[in-house]
This record gives C-alpha cells, structure tokens and sequence, in this order.
C-alpha cells in the first residue's frame, strides 16, 4: 500500500491501550466524532487534570538551560497550568476536592525541587510536535506518542527515557508504553538508549529503573497490537466483550446525554463530565 499519512492507521500508547482493555472504548474515544460538531470526545476527570497540570510544568523544563531550571519555584508555573483544569474544566465538582488534588500535584513539584535528579541534566528534545514515524510502511500503519523526558547520558552520548506518573498504581509490565517509548526514541533520534525509567511523583525521590525491552521484541509486540486494531477499523467491529464495561460505559453516557459538555479541548476534542444524577 502506497504510503498516505492522511489515510494511515495512527496509533499510540494510549490508543493501542483503549483497544487492548475494549475495542468500543478505543471506537468511541478514539474514532467516534459528534454528529453535530464533527469533533472526537472524551471525558475530563481530577486524574486527568492532575497529571495535565503536572506534566506541562514538568515537561516545559527541557526548554529551559539545565541550570536555570529550578531559579523560579515549579509551584508559580504549577499555579498558571492549573487554571486551566480549575473547576469543571478538570472534571471537579466541589471546591474541597479540587483543592486536595491541587495539593497533591503541588507535593509531587515540591519533591522534584528536592529531588531534581536527572532534571539538573542535559535534555534531548525530539523536534516534533506529535513524534511520529511508519511502524509499517507496507501496512500503512504509523506509531505515534509523546516521551515526557529524554535526560542526555554524556558519559556514552546515549539517552535515557524518564516517564512521568502522577497515578497511584504501578505502570503493568504488560504495557505497550515503554516498547512504543523505546521504537519511537530509537527511530527519531541518533543516540542509543541506554535505560528507562518510570517516576512515581507521589512517592518516589528519583526515578525507578525498568528493564528496556529488545529492541526487535518491543517491534513486534506493538506492531502485532497495531494490526489487530488496523483490522477493527477496515471491519468497522467495535465489540465490548462484556457487552459494557468499566472503560466504554461512562463514553456510552456522553452519547445517550448524560453527560455535561464542559468545554472543546486539545486536538478539538469535546469534553464532558459525567452528571452524578441517574449514574
């Protein structure tokens, strides 16, 4: 198939993860778009929020000279990011509970500013807006995802992949995530990646090292995921195994209308919290 990014299949880490956990999830937060506005939907929630607010202050010190990075307080920018999920724009329904997960965002920072660690480092930055290259050129298929850090090993001119989590459970060690991270560093920049690691911002003072997969193994485990969601799509087969489930349910509320629209979001998307009345 000749190459056409506008009629390839994209996929990420979160897509592939929808479709792992249940095709009409995938369907409906990945293909679905409104009727009425032509927009794709999804759902804002206080995690959500969390790790948004988080992960753009954290994300925005790579642009900054390594020693300049933590001259101004993280909270100053924290507090500017966070207007932007304040209230129903993070899915936040009383004050005392936006409140509690402002706080916990503000310790994560706090601990960071400890704890820089590798942020005192040198970054890489891949010079993409949504990272992107053909996971299968014949296929048509292209492997997209956004890395929160790549600190610059200068001891062997490698790199080393840091994620960011703002959640409470442990990444599983059946996630695609640190594969697609390994395949798109690997294939969108020169040096080799030498380590990887998760931090765990609400507990953790450094990153957690976890072991990189092989390079060929991590191709074919997400390459094999990517095809199976190729096929639901040119099938037009979006099936919940359980017929509903914990992922696709609260996205059959926005379409039944039970929900309330909040907002258009990042790549146009509607956004929606779920009403408390009736649920």
């Amino acid at each position: 198939m000749a190459q056409d990014k506008y009629s390839a299949v994209w996929v990420s880490s979160s897509s592939m993860s929808d479709f792992v956990k249940c095709p009409r999830l995938y369907y409906l937060r990945n293909v679905y778009k409104d009727p009425v506005t032509r927009h794709k939907i999804n759902i804002i929630n206080p995690a959500l929020a969390l790790g948004q607010s988080v992960h753009e202050v954290l994300e925005a010190l790579s642009l900054i000279p390594a020693e300049q990075r933590f001259v101004t307080s993280l909270l100053v920018a924290y507090d500017a990011a966070w207007k932007k999920v304040s209230g129903k724009l993070g899915g936040f329904t009383h004050d005392h509970e936006e409140q509690s997960v402002k706080e916990r965002g503000a310790n994560m920072l706090k601990r960071v500013m400890e704890y820089p660690g590798p942020l005192k480092q040198k970054a890489i930055k891949i010079h993409k807006d949504l990272p992107n290259y053909y996971l299968s050129e014949t296929e048509n298929i292209i492997l997209c995802g956004k890395i929160d850090w790549l600190e610059y090993l200068s001891e062997d001119d490698s790199v080393h992949i840091i994620d960011f989590k703002t959640g409470r459970n442990d990444e599983s060690a059946s996630s695609l995530q640190l594969p697609i991270y390994l395949l798109l560093v690997n294939k969108l920049q020169k040096r080799k990646v030498k380590r990887a690691s998760y931090w765990y911002l609400d507990r953790d003072n450094e990153p957690v090292t976890v072991q990189l997969p092989n390079l060929e193994t991590a191709h074919e485990k997400v390459l094999t995921t990517a095809r199976l969601v190729k096929e639901a799509r040119l099938k037009g087969e979006y099936v919940c195994p359980k017929g509903g489930c914990f992922g696709c349910r609260p996205f059959e509320k926005i379409i039944n209308h039970q929900a309330e629209f909040v907002c258009v979001g990042g790549y146009n998307q509607d956004l929606y919290i779920l009403n408390t009345s009736g649920i």
